[in-house]
């Protein structure tokens, strides 16, 4: 009987093959993970089948046994071929895939005939017990935690350890520190079994801001208007000097400052800036924090910039993110502008129900204007466009041709003049078949349907479309940056469903508001604003959501106190839809107030005062 020793060390990565050979280490007496005796020497290149008589699990402390077994795939029964049989090396795989274990390995324990007995060693890793923040405010700690995704219970890696690390970097590179280095020390948690403490410890470093932006190669537009266009990477603040004959931007000295305000001879500095504000320009707001990201979509935005101007090849060249002396940085950026383009004539094909001469009208770009490329994507309508102007698109889809298409393309470029023909594909017309509503968990169905503009049997309409995406977001039911609006199309029927999303937010308001004092003692408001009420459910609680809501109608309750000298209390109730079919508004409400009447006739307040109800 020989005791074989066979070992699957850590070598065997995830990733691996089936085929992958047997790594097996034989070894006479004791070493390695185990010990054998044998009179001969086995030879392990000649496989050997034989059946599982038996497997155990060794090392396993808060795992089930039970469970890890299953993982394997492992039986006993099952035949296997030693010394590399695909089975093997799968099941310590399958172990690997559960991200629970430091360690692995499958040892061949003992073998009894043609059955041989396995033993599965692990080592588990630890869990998180808790973590925490050195070095940074308690206010940062807290945003940081909802922020890296750890919990306490998880199985901690390498890998979780590194993924906080970063987004801990990334939140403050996003603030401006561009230098911010993490430590990572664990502990294990003497209060828990199994479990292990995280602490981050933080260097914050200095904020790094921008000193100087400065752009070559572009002669079209001045330095001022590229920096605007770069949205989120500014220069540092600073008071800037603009003479009328010179568009460029340079610091100006506070002693020169100073100079200016004594030659102007005014009482206040306000006065001296209402009279220099054609020159100066005080940029105390702009955030001048670096952020690589913003950097490289902003440097894109400088191109696109240049390509509103007629420069459409225009392109960055080369550009430089280098440190200065006071340990802020400085940009250099160099663009090639290339040459300025012009629109030549423009070609209208595949159009049957608006004739070319009114489709040129609505897209009012003539021969010899600048070429602009995001002005005729907007005037197309393949972008929305920002002051709600009339495009092709919507002449189209506002009229029921939902598979509506077109497609502007370059018949040839002339010098500097490029010639366009706009190939349309009309398309039929399509008719709203149904309507569907999701994510109103709280909201009645009908609430959101009595506000839509798009209705069953209507011809489609992407002016409705957004109308109704506005109306609902007036609701102030849902959260408006995730009011979803899905076409569905069915061209082969000429209809077209729609899909709406919403996701509910509070709509309901409180108001509280206190005192005590002034020889009257307490006084104050409170007020309760219900925006989203049910009336019909107000006596069907198995239908309430801890109140009864649903319906869109508005219940407010108020009550004011200024001690024993007046008090007032005040209810509404509105239908914003009465009769369910038009938006007419109904509101009743309820007030009761008392004054006391005993100031300065020497009567408590308890005595005399003016009760009111009404309604």
């Amino acid at each position: 009987m020989y005791k074989r020793i066979v070992s699957y060390f850590l070598t065997l990565l995830i990733g691996t093959s089936v085929s992958l050979p047997l790594l097996a280490q034989l070894k006479s007496g004791s070493g390695g993970l185990g010990s054998y005796r044998s009179t001969t020497t086995p030879d392990p290149s000649r496989p050997h089948e034989m059946e599982i008589g038996g497997i155990t699990v060794s090392g396993s402390k808060f795992l089930d046994q039970e469970l890890v077994i299953a993982v394997t795939n492992l039986s006993v029964g099952q035949k296997v071929t030693l010394p590399n049989d695909p089975a093997l090396a799968k099941a310590i795989r399958n172990l690997w895939k559960q991200d629970l274990f430091a360690n692995i390995s499958i040892n061949i324990v003992n073998t009894i005939n043609d059955k041989l007995f396995l033993d599965i060693a692990v080592e588990e890793r630890p869990r998180l017990g808790r973590y925490s923040f050195k070095n940074i405010k308690q206010a940062e700690a807290k945003e940081l935690k909802t922020k890296i995704g750890l919990v306490a219970n998880k199985i901690v890696t390498e890998a979780t350890t590194k993924e906080a690390v970063v987004r801990i970097k990334k939140y403050y590179t996003d603030k401006g520190y561009g230098k911010t280095q993490v430590t990572v020390t664990q502990k294990a948690d003497t209060g828990a079994n199994n479990r292990i403490i995280l602490a981050f410890i933080i260097d914050k470093g200095v904020k790094t801001h921008i000193n100087e932006i400065n752009i070559s190669g572009v002669e079209s537009t001045t330095d001022t208007r590229l920096k605007k266009a770069m949205k989120n990477t500014k220069e540092n603040a600073r008071l800037t000097l603009h003479p009328e004959d010179n568009n460029s931007v340079y610091p100006m000295p506070k002693r020169s400052f100073k100079k200016y305000v004594k030659n102007f001879g005014f009482l206040s500095i306000s006065q001296t800036l209402d009279a220099l504000e054609p020159y100066l320009r005080l940029k105390l707001f702009s955030g001048s924090k670096f952020n690589q990201q913003k950097y490289e979509t902003d440097k894109q935005n400088i191109v696109t910039h240049l390509n509103t101007l007629g420069y459409r090849d225009a392109a960055i060249v080369a550009d430089t993110v280098y440190t200065v002396r006071n340990g802020n940085l400085n940009i250099d950026i160099k663009v090639k502008e290339g040459h300025k383009y012009y629109f030549g004539d423009i070609q209208w094909r595949g159009n049957t129900k608006y004739p070319s001469d009114y489709l040129s009208k609505v897209l009012g770009i003539k021969r010899g204007d600048v070429y602009n490329q995001q002005m005729l994507d907007t005037r197309l309508g393949k972008q929305l466009s920002p002051d709600g102007g009339e495009d092709i698109s919507s002449l189209y889809m506002d009229d029921g041709y939902l598979f509506f298409s077109i497609e502007p393309v370059e018949t040839s470029v002339v010098g500097d003049t490029i010639n366009y023909e706009m190939r349309i594909a009309e398309g039929t017309q399509a008719t709203i078949r149904d309507i569907t509503i999701f994510g109103n968990d709280r909201t009645n169905e009908h609430v959101i349907r009595r506000e839509l503009r798009t209705l069953p049997g209507n011809k489609f309409s992407r002016s409705d479309l957004i109308r109704s995406q506005r109306e609902i977001a007036q609701l102030g039911f849902f959260d408006q940056e995730k009011i979803g609006i899905q076409p569905k199309p069915h061209p082969e029927e000429g209809t077209v469903d729609i899909e709406y999303t919403v996701v509910e937010k509070s709509s309901d308001q409180l108001q509280l508001t206190a005192g005590f004092g002034g020889g009257i003692g307490f006084h104050g408001n409170v007020g309760i604003s219900f925006n989203n009420f049910s009336m019909r459910n107000i006596l069907k609680p198995k239908n309430w959501e801890r109140l009864p809501v649903g319906d869109g109608q508005k219940f407010a309750i108020n009550y004011a106190s200024n001690g024993t000298y007046y008090n007032s209390l005040n209810t509404s109730f509105t239908e914003p839809w009465l009769g369910g079919k038009k938006p007419n508004s109904f509101t009743t409400n309820f007030i009761y107030s008392r004054y006391s009447g005993a100031a300065g006739i020497g009567l408590s307040a308890n005595e005399s005062y003016i009760r009111m109800t009404g309604g």
